[in-house]
């Protein structure tokens, strides 16, 4: 069995744009889908898919390691997230079509199962990305809360609402406390809500004063408190309050995470099937969390195809925590892409379709052609003029 073409497919889901890849084989019938999706770099990831795709064709899609060895190595140049993504879309591709050579799901492929069902998380405001990115009015939050309970869900994660510098003032730290008083009263004590920083902190010091006030109110875990990549900065965070501390999604290899394992600078990390390389790389990731006793919550606000990798991987990942999901971005999103996803009290089922277990019409893809994303950052702007983390 052999590749003999790989290409991309684009879709526009408003917010964001999917880049589905499609592996094709000599075999009649037998492809693979996978997803490469990168939040405001979707032409960059497309060209480095079509950079990478002559390294792979003519090989056998079941030597997956030996796939992702030859386009890392042999393309001579360190890739960054770009190429890290682009060859995350091909390796999920090569996982779909070894499944379906043998007739098993890919988590069977993976070692099989190590848990009966897969807990998830959405958004506030479920795929709506306006909601998720301004949740000021405390009615509206209410509303919000509720609108993810009625549809079936037992946990939510909400983005921290202010823009920072390296202090606050007491009015600030007050508004936090009023903010996540109010999810916790809307939600009721049973459900789980994690809070997103996405690193607005610029100092250790305000990470910290930021997440006590959290803390009353029992949030599952605060995460990127401070900017990823410094692992002293984290594992201070952490060792200053009793909130779990998580992050990964901007960390794009197991070597990004090596030293958080080291310090054991966090509870949960969160590595990017789509960013880090794909499944494979995802595992060795968990493994190596796992040996710390850390926990691992796989980033996934993307599209279906990412969706549907991650429940493979949550299925068979010892230490695997929550999913984070994003089924209702936009209205027609099962359109697109035929999943085996199924929620069930806030929980996945177990996908048992060969492969991926999934189907996309090309056709329906067509009709939502690549648009300019909205740059939902440009907000991040001191009163002073000061650019800052969003």
């Amino acid at each position: 069995m052999k590749i003999t073409a790989i290409r991309t497919l684009v879709v526009n889901a408003e917010m964001r744009n999917w880049v589905f890849v499609k592996v094709e084989t000599d075999q009649d019938g037998l492809f693979g889908w996978g997803e490469a999706t990168l939040e405001w770099k979707t032409r960059a990831v497309v060209g480095c898919v079509e950079d990478l795709a002559p390294l792979v064709v003519g090989l056998d899609p079941r030597d997956i390691e030996n796939a992702v060895r030859t386009m890392t190595k042999h393309g001579f140049w360190k890739l960054g997230v770009i190429g890290r993504s682009a060859i995350a879309g091909i390796e999920q591709a090569l996982w779909d079509i070894f499944g379906k050579s043998v007739g098993l799901p890919v988590w069977r492929l993976l070692g099989g199962k190590t848990r009966d069902r897969v807990p998830v998380y959405t958004h506030l405001g479920l795929g709506n990305m306006r909601a998720v990115y301004d949740q000021k009015e405390r009615s509206q939050l209410r509303d919000y809360v509720q609108e993810v309970l009625g549809k079936g869900y037992r946990a939510f994660k909400v983005l921290f609402p202010l823009f920072m510098h390296y202090t606050a003032d007491s009015r600030a730290i007050a508004g936090i406390d009023g903010w996540m008083r109010t999810l916790r009263e809307a939600a009721g004590d049973d459900i789980e809500i994690m809070v997103d920083f996405h690193g607005k902190p610029a100092s250790v010091a305000l990470a910290v004063q930021c997440i006590e006030a959290l803390a009353p109110y029992r949030p599952m875990f605060a995460e990127e408190p401070v900017q990823p990549g410094d692992a002293n900065a984290m594992r201070m965070v952490s060792d200053r309050t009793r909130v779990p501390i998580a992050t990964g999604e901007r960390l794009i290899d197991r070597r990004d995470f090596e030293e958080l394992c080291m310090q054991r600078a966090v509870a949960i990390v969160q590595p990017d099937l789509c960013h880090c390389g794909g499944i494979w790389e995802g595992r060795k990731i968990a493994a190596m969390a796992e040996t710390a006793m850390m926990g691992v919550a796989p980033h996934n606000p993307l599209g279906p195809i990412a969706g549907v990798s991650a429940l493979h991987f949550d299925v068979a990942t010892p230490n695997f925590v929550i999913q984070e999901e994003m089924v209702g971005a936009v209205p027609w999103y099962g359109e697109i892409v035929q999943s085996p996803i199924r929620m069930v009290d806030g929980c996945w089922q177990l996908p048992q379709a060969p492969g991926l277990g999934i189907e996309v019409d090309e056709r329906v893809a067509a009709k939502h052609p690549f648009r300019q994303e909205p740059f939902t950052s440009r907000d991040a702007v001191l009163p002073d003029g000061t650019v800052v983390d969003w």
